[in-house]
């Protein structure tokens, strides 16, 4: 697409071949952007892009769209593509496929009562053919008193994996495929959560299954799942050695001492056992075949368990490919360890008083604000954008606020307890172990496993004054602090005085000036 600032593709060839990344599309929230860090995505408003810049996403889809077809180069389209699915496989392992054929060359379902039709387990492969091709007495079979063949061919392995989930739901039921009744209760799944290789065939076919399963009366809806999110691969460093005979054997991370550079790049390795160098293979997914697994065990009785899921959560987005990295377990150790001391040097002071609103000073109302403000983008990560490491992030960042607002204040007390609390009860999912001593520890007897989701307070969360991001073609030129309630003529004119803005337009022709309330002012300028 040769967009690497906003495809995430492109951007990891960009990476990788050091082209320039430039971006052409603002956030709509007016956030400050780095697309050469990570690649923007979401739709936004053009920068950088000619006559288009100032115009959303969709308004320019539009206006290019246009422009091709009235040059006669393009015109909007609609692609559709269908495939089939061959289900047979002339191979011996896999389910049988329950089909026979009679002397004449009519071919029959095998009838229910014998059902289902068993692989033969007492086989020799040759590696020429199927055992059950090779062997005709295997097939012979009967029906209505007439001789019948067997099928030979099994069904595609993909075949029984295509409906296991829709089975799921009437796990005893013997009547029949599934239950009806309690497909309908369950189905469509709410959320598919899968590796990427995944993402194609399985899904693919899955949908397939589950058209017919709706064409023949078992199941109502058309779809299996409602909302799907493809997991990374799992990297990690490999390293080998080659004996004389051309011979690669792959030995493990675990077997190794590495020396880094600056950057944390590998430069060299050595065997623990002799102490000889071995080769760098670089980073790859886990195999087996490549012996670059890591044993979590060994971790999870160095660290725990918690530090173990927090790593990963908090590594990468669920979706990109997870580097493996010793030392970011161990900073996830830090952090669990920094929350555990917090929380026990909160309560060594003894109980909180009860939390009064309306008795907060500036600096309570900021950390009561930055409590709600977790509250409500935690939430928001974990049960709609699926971002646990934003989510993670996020509570970071209020144990630092916490951590600012010290004093022994009775007040501050209680609005610290109100961030512990929200600290340890959005993260319990994460890291339960840690969090259900917590949560006792702050003084409740429930379970935290027990315990409600908090609520953000919206009350909490107004502010006398908010930031505004002032913008010029889309970049950052300046922020600044202003009333909460500012209006919109105001806001633009406050954005065109600003002596950065002025600086930036200096010379230029102001065409267009967008004001985003209460987020920020982008000033279109050529």
């Amino acid at each position: 697409m040769a967009v690497p600032g906003h495809d995430e593709r492109d951007h990891e060839f960009a990476l990788k071949y050091r082209l320039p990344i430039k971006q052409v599309i603002a956030a709509k929230d007016g956030r400050e952007l780095d697309v050469q860090e990570e690649a923007f995505t979401e739709k936004g408003t053009l920068v950088s892009s000619g006559k288009y810049s100032g115009l959303t996403s969709d308004e320019a889809f539009d206006e290019i769209a246009d422009h091709l077809e009235a040059q006669g180069i393009g015109k909007r389209t609609v692609n559709y593509r269908l495939r089939d699915w061959g289900v047979s496989r002339q191979r011996y392992w896999g389910a049988p496929i329950p089909m026979m054929t009679l002397e004449d060359g009519t071919e029959r379902p095998v009838p229910d009562d014998q059902l289902p039709v068993r692989l033969p387990e007492d086989v020799e492969m040759d590696g020429v053919q199927s055992p059950i091709k090779a062997d005709p007495e295997w097939a012979k079979t009967s029906f209505e008193g007439q001789p019948a063949t067997l099928e030979t061919d099994t069904f595609d392995t993909f075949m029984e994996s295509s409906w296991y989930y829709a089975r799921f739901c009437s796990p005893n039921y013997d009547k029949g495929m599934l239950d009806p009744a309690a497909a309908n209760y369950w189905l469509p799944v709410d959320q598919y959560i899968g590796g990427i290789e995944h993402a194609i065939l399985h899904l693919l076919y899955a949908r397939f299954f589950h058209k017919m399963l709706r064409d023949v009366g078992l199941v109502n809806s058309s779809e299996p799942f409602n909302r799907l999110l493809c997991q990374g691969m799992v990297l990690a460093e490999t390293y080998f050695r080659t004996d004389d005979t051309g011979k690669t054997t792959w030995i493990a991370p675990a077997d190794v001492t590495v020396e880094r550079d600056s950057k944390g790049q590998v430069i060299r390795a050595i065997h623990k056992q002799d102490g000889a160098p071995v080769e760098i293979g670089g980073v790859t997914k886990m195999s087996k075949s490549k012996n670059n697994g890591i044993d979590p065990q060994a971790i999870i009785d160095e660290h725990g368990a918690d530090t173990v899921r927090l790593f990963m959560m908090f590594a990468a987005p669920p979706e990109q490919s997870l580097e493996w990295s010793d030392s970011g377990v161990e900073g996830a150790h830090r952090f669990l360890k920094r929350l555990w001391r917090m929380v026990n040097e909160h309560t060594a002071e003894g109980p909180s008083p009860t939390l009064n609103a309306a008795e907060l000073n500036d600096a309570q109302k900021d950390l009561r604000r930055k409590t709600h403000e977790t509250i409500a983008k935690v939430s928001d990560d974990v049960s709609r954008r699926l971002t646990f490491n934003t989510a993670i992030a996020a509570v970071m960042e209020l144990l630092n606020e916490a951590g600012k607002l010290s004093d022994s204040e009775p007040q501050s007390r209680a609005v610290r307890q109100e961030a512990l609390n929200t600290a340890v009860l959005v993260l319990s999912p994460i890291v339960p172990h840690i969090c259900h001593s917590l949560w006792h520890s702050l003084g409740h007897e429930e379970p935290v496993v027990d315990a409600k989701w908090p609520v953000a307070d919206k009350d909490a969360m107004v502010r006398s004054q908010i930031q505004v991001v002032l913008q010029v073609n889309g970049k950052v030129r300046a922020k600044q602090d202003v009333p909460a309630d500012i209006g919109k003529a105001d806001l633009e004119k406050l954005a065109l005085e600003n002596e950065n803005v002025m600086r930036f337009t200096e010379g230029a022709t102001i065409r267009k000036v967008i004001v985003v309330p209460g987020k920020l002012v982008n000033v279109v300028a050529n």
